[in-house]
């Protein structure tokens, strides 16, 4: 019944800008884009996302030649037509790759995307609302500074919440924070326990979680002005009863690999 209270008190998913509690049932972030439907870390999977009114999550590493392009894997070789580091490609060799075809042959030709290209689909395609998760896989003196720029060429650092490497790194967190005081960071909680850390972190927006927490706990995170972003095994796969359960105790956002079934459970909740 409270869940089905809180759906129907709101008539979209809430505004993704700002702090605080979730105005409706979490914002749900589709991995690597819809990746069971269209190839990962793509701009066909990208787009779908967004027309979808999902948000996405992506993976960052850096071409030879210097370039954020957009691959999961340092090898190319589970989501090309070729393999080696994708350290080893130049930006216009990578774009020779066929990204599409080993997931589909309607999806041949699909190119590796540049982050670039991503925030530039973002900000002409999504709205205020879309949110990408940018799992960082590298990191080195400039990679910080160079997404935090790229976000603010396109107007959408206020969409973007940065993972990955970010999660666990302190030093990497600064280095985002003072390329922009404003860009959103999340930091890694393993354990009820370590809540506190994190809280007290001046450089964390988002808490990070792999644990359901409970509604008290989330009650504390919103009281400290920064937002809940649950991950891992107990939500990627099909689980309608812990999306559920984030739900219900105020989750804001959180990562999957079946974006459009969790959608289908909260629209029913809401029903």
């Amino acid at each position: 019944m409270r869940i089905r209270m809180l759906f129907l008190a709101v008539a979209t998913l809430g505004t993704w800008c700002g702090h605080g509690a979730a105005d409706g049932p979490p914002r749900i972030v589709g991995h690597r884009g819809l990746m069971r439907h269209a190839p990962e870390n793509t701009l066909s999977g990208f787009a779908a996302c967004i027309d979808l009114r999902l948000g996405f999550e992506l993976d960052i590493r850096r071409s030879k030649d210097g370039v954020l392009v957009l691959v999961h894997d340092d090898d190319v070789k589970r989501t090309t037509n070729k393999s080696g580091k994708v350290g080893s490609f130049t930006l216009a060799e990578l774009r020779q790759l066929d990204a599409g075809g080993w997931f589909d042959a309607s999806f041949k030709g699909e190119r590796v995307p540049t982050l670039d290209e991503a925030f530039k689909l973002l900000k002409e395609r999504g709205n205020a609302e879309t949110v990408a998760a940018l799992d960082i896989k590298e990191e080195d003196e400039t990679l910080a500074g160079e997404v935090v720029a790229l976000a603010k060429k396109h107007g959408v650092l206020d969409r973007v919440m940065c993972i990955g490497l970010t999660i666990e790194g302190p030093k990497l967190r600064a280095k985002l924070r003072a390329a922009d005081a404003k860009t959103p960071i999340a930091m890694l909680v393993n354990e009820p326990k370590d809540i506190g850390k994190a809280l007290d972190d001046k450089n964390v927006d988002w808490i990070y979680v792999r644990f359901v927490p409970t509604a008290d706990e989330v009650k504390l995170i919103h009281g400290k002005n920064k937002r809940v972003f649950l991950s891992g095994k107990l939500v990627a796969g099909n689980e309608p009863e812990n999306w559920r359960r984030a739900a219900e105790v105020g989750v804001d956002a959180m990562l999957t690999d079946y974006p459009l079934e969790c959608r289908e459970v909260f629209r029913k909740a809401a029903r």
